[in-house]
């Protein structure tokens, strides 16, 4: 299936509209892993609990929830370029106020502007995508769009603790602002204008109910986000299993985080050779069972002890690569029938993902017992449920 796109005067297969369009959607991690190192030095620099400091965190998710939710819409409506702008504009600002502020409540409330501005380019990155492709062709496009986000989770965390202990905690807040200032002079020369501003794009939330009630929307959807939220029980639980229960040292945690994350770009590159040969359907459903059986080895591994720290990083290693190929076929997929609504369709399936993810990190933080158990049961959960998810898409009314 192909659509029509609108005359663009600017090139829409170059290296620099892949690397800014990654850049745009790797804007959450990057602004989360960054800062992470630097909780203990904010905490006794505001004079701070380790829970106020926490909710900074979770103000930053609840912005990125929120801003898709409206950023979609308004992308539809106005057109993908000058929303961005705006967002863009707001996300530096947003880290100004983080870097010089006198309090941990001012803090959060800065991080959740940010996460408002950040959550633009997340919007329109994926929607772009659906403008120009469709298919496996929007598939092949998301799995390179990985390969530049993926290197966020990477880099962020060594970058936040060089930072850090160069300059303090305010400037990886400042090293924020000079990045998003970056990625706006580059939206400005590189992105082109894929979907012209439209009259009649009314009723924005009416459409997301309907989009979010559509089952060739749902399975993908609830795949991608369900996938991501067992990526955030990793996230949230793997500091304490290794480092505290295991004795890696924290110097050398970075290592097993970055070493996940190099097989979640190495499979979203597979994926595209994949895509070549197969469907985006076969390799979706292909991908989530191999998480799924990633997810039952981790919770057997943290249940009996069997394999130690090493039992427990190759699941997850497993796991956390499989969304490489999860990733870019699930969103391809929830967005293929939606190309008139890209921006809302975008939102939606953004806004999911960091509620569920948000969800996920909560409930391994809640169920703490000392073990690695929460975490695994965390990322087990997520990753059947994502496998119960693709039935839905197996429901869904012939168009």
């Amino acid at each position: 299936m192909t659509t029509a796109t609108p005359k663009l005067s600017r090139s829409t297969d170059g290296a620099g509209l892949i690397i800014l369009l990654g850049a745009l959607i790797g804007f959450g991690p990057l602004s989360i892993d960054m800062y992470l190192p630097a909780f203990p030095a904010i905490g006794e620099s505001l004079r701070a609990t380790a829970g106020e400091v926490e909710r900074t965190l979770a103000a930053f998710f609840a912005g990125l929830a929120v801003g898709q939710l409206f950023a979609g819409p308004v992308s539809d409506r106005f057109g993908r370029t000058k929303p961005l702008y705006v967002g863009l504009a707001l996300y530096v600002l947003g880290s100004i106020g983080c870097a010089t502020a006198p309090s941990a409540e001012f803090l959060a409330a800065c991080r959740f502007v940010q996460a408002l501005g950040g959550s633009v380019g997340m919007v329109t990155a994926r929607a772009v995508v659906r403008d120009l492709h469709s298919g496996a062709a929007a598939a092949r496009m998301m799995s390179r769009l990985v390969l530049v986000m993926g290197l966020a989770p990477i880099l962020a965390p060594l970058l936040g603790g060089w930072v850090l202990r160069a300059a303090g905690w305010r400037a990886i807040f400042g090293s924020h602002a000079v990045i998003g200032l970056i990625a706006l002079g580059a939206a400005i020369a590189i992105l082109p204008e894929t979907a012209p501003p439209r009259s009649g794009v009314t009723k924005p939330f009416q459409a997301m109910w309907s989009i979010t009630k559509a089952p060739d929307f749902l399975g993908p959807a609830l795949a991608a986000a369900l996938a991501q939220a067992g990526m955030f029980a990793y996230i949230g639980g793997s500091p304490f299993v290794f480092i505290t229960l295991h004795g890696v040292k924290p110097e050398h945690f970075g290592w097993f985080f970055g070493a996940n994350a190099a097989g979640l770009v190495a499979v979203s590159q597979l994926n595209h050779w994949l895509l070549a040969r197969s469907s985006p359907e076969r390799v979706l459903k292909q991908a989530v069972r191999i998480a799924a059986l990633a997810g039952l080895a981790l919770v057997t591994v943290a249940s009996t002890g069997f394999g130690g720290l090493w039992g427990i990083a190759l699941s997850l290693f497993v796991f956390v690569s499989s969304l490489g190929a999860i990733a870019p076929n699930a969103t391809a997929l929830a967005m293929e029938q939606h190309a008139k609504q890209a921006g809302i369709a975008s939102a939606v399936l953004g806004a999911l993902q960091f509620m569920l993810a948000a969800g996920a990190s909560a409930m391994v933080s809640a169920s703490h017992d000392g073990t690695a158990r929460p975490m695994a049961l965390g990322v087990a959960i997520a990753a059947l449920l994502a496998l119960g998810a693709l039935s839905l898409a197996k429901r869904a009314p012939a168009h």
